[in-house]
């Protein structure tokens, strides 16, 4: 299986887009939510996160199968 490059770069470039839609809109929404992120602790934080990559792992699985 090889690496479809510019699949990679359109999914890339479809995140930022995505990542950037809330800043735009509401920076000041965005600073109080990263703002709470730092009363969270390590551990809810990388389940937060393993969860997310696996719920992508899935959802890519799902649309390329």
């Amino acid at each position: 299986m090889s690496i479809a490059w510019p699949d990679l770069a359109a999914a890339l470039g479809l995140l930022l887009v995505l990542e950037g839609i809330f800043p735009f809109l509401n920076p000041g929404g965005i600073k109080r939510a990263l703002a709470k992120f730092t009363t969270i602790d390590d551990m809810t934080l990388r389940v937060a996160g393993a969860v997310s990559m696996l719920g992508g792992l899935l959802l890519l699985w799902l649309v390329r199968s």
